[in-house]
Order: structure tokens, then C-alpha cells, then sequence
């Protein structure tokens, strides 16, 4: 039989709220720009035309409660407070009417980014990785079903950083739906169970330093805290 030079990585994972049983993850989509007060933030504007995406690796999946290290090779480190979609179903070229149906539900994450990396391969043209494909940048709540909560268009995401408000706003604010952006995504990829959508942040990121805590919530889906450690 054969064997593995070694031993894989473990299987990547998320809880699902109210089970006994993980989400396996296979893979982590991130859309950018999906909010206009952080695009004017970041001194851009929307692109109304379509979507665009980064992608992050499952390395960097960590659940609510994790300390998260400060990464190297960067002195602003920010948050960005998201709403996370897991797929549960298969969904290729779905049109936007049907795209709910490939939800198997929602989540609170954290989109973890060396901001100064991130802009720095921005103005020179260059893919975002070594601003966002950070290990430990992708903190996310247990999923919260479909199946019980229905599908949240509407309700409060903020993020608190040691107890002071940084993000308030609504997922009723993002530029492309949650449906859009599935019928969109799903031309370009064969969607399916175990992949998760960053559904993008709004206005009022910043940056952390070791020790600060992060608390997050998105009315009716959930809660995500971490504390950021000491530099790696």
C-alpha cells in the first residue's frame, strides 16, 4: 500500500452550533471591497460591475476563544469583521434565485490582514497573499444552520476591541448580496460542501496589538471572540 512521506495535516474543521459533529472545510473564499464605507476607507471605490475574490488557506482557520499570534513581518496588523457563508451543497453557474439552497449556514469571522503588506503589493500591482494568507488570520464562529435561523439579510455586525466599538454597521450594507455572490463565484468554480465565502467588511478597521481582545457578533448568527497574542 501506499504510504505518506508523512503524516498530513489534520483535517480542517468548524463547529456547527447546537451539534456534536465539524464542518470539514475545504476551502476559504474572501470578497473584497464589499462594503463602500471600507472601500472609501481604504480610499477606493466599489467596482458595481462584479465581485472579486482572494482566497485564504485553511491553515489559517482558528475558532472562537483562540489566542491568534501577532505574524511576523508586519507592524499593522488589522481586524475586519465579517459574515461567513458555508456551502453545503453542490453549485455550479446557480442562478442568484437559487443560490440559498447551497447554504448550509452562517458564521462570524475575522479576516485577519498585515495591512501595511496588503497595501504595499496593492500599489505595486501584486496578488494580496502575503497580506492575507496569514496563518491564524481566519478566527470563525460555529456555524449556525440554515436550517434553523433561516438566511440573514439584515442585522447588526460589530466588532469590539477591548470593549470599545470599532465596526457598527449592517449586512444589509454590503455591495453584493449573499445570493449574487454565490451565482457569481459558482461561474468560476464548482462550489460544494466544505467551502466557506468571507462575505467582506465594513467601515472602521484598524489595527491590534498583543494582548487586546476582539469581540465580534452579527445579529442572529452568533458571537466570535479572540485575544491576539505576542509576536511570532
Amino acid at each position: 500500500m501506499t504510504k505518506f512521506l508523512f503524516d498530513p495535516a489534520p483535517q480542517a474543521a468548524v463547529a456547527i452550533a447546537g451539534l456534536d459533529v465539524l464542518f470539514p472545510v475545504a476551502r476559504i473564499f474572501c470578497v473584497g471591497r464589499n462594503y463602500e464605507d471600507h472601500a472609501k476607507e481604504m480610499g477606493l471605490a466599489v467596482d458595481r460591475e462584479k465581485p472579486f475574490y482572494f482566497s485564504k488557506s485553511t491553515t489559517t482557520l482558528r475558532p472562537s476563544g483562540a489566542n491568534i499570534p501577532y505574524p511576523p513581518g508586519t507592524n499593522n496588523y488589522h481586524f475586519e469583521m465579517e459574515l461567513v457563508l458555508a456551502i453545503g451543497a453542490p453549485a455550479f453557474k446557480i442562478a442568484a434565485a437559487d443560490a440559498l439552497s447551497a447554504v448550509f449556514g452562517y458564521a462570524c469571522g475575522l479576516d485577519m490582514t498585515r495591512r501595511d503588506l496588503q497595501l504595499s503589493e496593492r500599489a505595486k500591482q501584486r496578488p494580496w497573499t502575503l497580506g492575507k494568507d496569514v496563518e491564524a488570520s481566519a478566527p470563525v464562529s460555529a456555524i449556525a444552520r440554515a436550517s434553523v435561523i433561516g438566511h440573514p439579510a439584515k442585522g447588526a455586525i460589530v466588532l469590539r476591541q477591548n470593549q470599545q466599538t470599532r465596526q457598527s454597521s449592517d449586512i444589509d450594507q454590503m455591495v453584493w448580496s449573499v445570493p449574487e455572490i454565490i451565482a457569481h463565484l459558482s461561474g468560476f468554480y464548482h462550489l460544494g460542501p466544505g467551502d466557506l465565502i468571507f462575505t467582506g467588511t465594513p467601515a472602521g478597521v484598524g489595527p491590534v496589538a498583543p494582548g487586546d481582545l476582539l469581540e465580534g457578533s452579527i445579529a442572529g448568527v452568533g458571537e466570535l471572540s479572540v485575544t491576539i497574542g505576542e509576536a511570532q
